[in-house]
């Protein structure tokens, strides 16, 4: 994804932070640094303490904002947020629509802090 908006003229960290935060928002409610302290998390990596479907929602939103940036042939900054947060938007309505389905939520409190090492190697 960040090969791809390099190429496309985000060349800031800032802006690569910023576009990610966009996508975190539209799928999940939160940007990265509200996730990790939903979970409690502090220095973190905030993926390694996603559950399994965490990771898949986080996935489909940053794979639909390649996509959606590659056939819109998206250029610079202010386009490139608007595909960010389109791509985040398609993988939050189908965060939604799994937890409507299937009455729990995606987002969750759980992180491998809680976990005694050797169940972290059983996942």
């Amino acid at each position: 994804m960040t090969n791809e908006w390099k190429n496309r003229g985000i060349a800031e960290q800032r802006d690569y932070a910023i576009l990610t935060a966009e996508i975190s928002k539209a799928a999940f409610g939160m940007t990265p640094s509200q996730y990790k302290k939903f979970k409690g998390l502090k220095r973190e990596n905030l993926r390694d303490h996603m559950n399994e479907l965490e990771l898949i929602f986080s996935m489909l939103g940053e794979a639909s904002t390649v996509e959606i940036t590659k056939n819109r042939d998206v250029e610079g900054f202010k386009n490139s947020k608007r595909a960010a947060i389109a791509g985040g938007d398609v993988a939050g309505k189908a965060r939604k629509d799994l937890e409507r389905k299937s009455g729990k939520k995606v987002s969750a409190k759980d992180n491998y802090l809680d976990k005694p090492q050797d169940k972290k190697l059983l996942e």
